[in-house]
């Protein structure tokens, strides 16, 4: 199945050559996502990163110029890899119906949310403390996540069940990523876990109203 990547912005001040430092900025937005999830945005800094990471700061501030940067990079590289995950659902159930193809979607951002770490807080977007702008952010801040969301899924969903990713496709896709978006965060506001229920709900509201166009 093709690889679909959405329109991202370049959040980093210098892009890794080296495989050293592609190692060591994957270290540091390891070490951000995890002290998200230990002491939430506003305690974060760059400092407290780098020294999780293992890192001098000066390592930190050669890929971004804030925290603020940082999150959004982790919440773009979140991005990449659900729409890997999807992909990879999908490629090795290739006669999945809409409604299969539609759980594979919903199952894989509702694992990502139990397992992932700093991905509750931050999924694909900035966390509403983010407030305020700044030149290396502004990118994903001018983005709308769940837009971004829906042009992956649209696109892997399209390939899967050979049809077009035409405007009304799109635009039903985008919806279902808002909808879903909304109950999921109430699923998990209840419950750590997700409660079942509300994702239960979450399913037959994705599979009621989308299922019909992607047939």
């Amino acid at each position: 199945m093709p690889q679909t990547r959405a329109r991202t912005p370049q959040l980093l001040r210098r892009a890794p050559v080296q495989r050293r430092s592609a190692e060591r900025l994957t270290r540091i937005l390891d070490a951000c996502a995890v002290l998200l999830d230990e002491s939430g945005y506003e305690s974060l800094s760059t400092r407290a990163v780098a020294a999780r990471a293992g890192v001098p700061i000066g390592s930190v501030y050669r890929f971004f110029g804030n925290k603020r940067a940082m999150v959004a990079a982790l919440a773009h590289r979140n991005l990449d890899r659900y729409a890997e995950r999807v992909s990879s659902r999908l490629s090795v159930a290739p006669l999945l119906d809409a409604r299969g193809a539609i759980d594979g979607v919903l199952d894989e951002f509702i694992e990502m949310k139990r397992t992932v770490p700093g991905f509750v807080l931050v999924d694909f977007g900035l966390p509403a403390a983010a407030t305020g702008t700044d030149e290396e952010a502004d990118g994903l801040a001018g983005e709308d996540p769940n837009l971004l969301v829906a042009e992956r899924i649209c696109a892997l969903l399209a390939a899967h069940l050979d049809r077009p990713a035409d405007a009304d496709l799109q635009r039903k896709v985008l919806v279902g990523v808002e909808a879903a978006d909304a109950l999921v965060r109430l699923a998990f506001r209840a419950d750590p876990s997700g409660d079942p229920s509300l994702v239960a709900e979450t399913r037959c509201l994705l599979h009621a109203y989308l299922a019909p166009s992607l047939s």
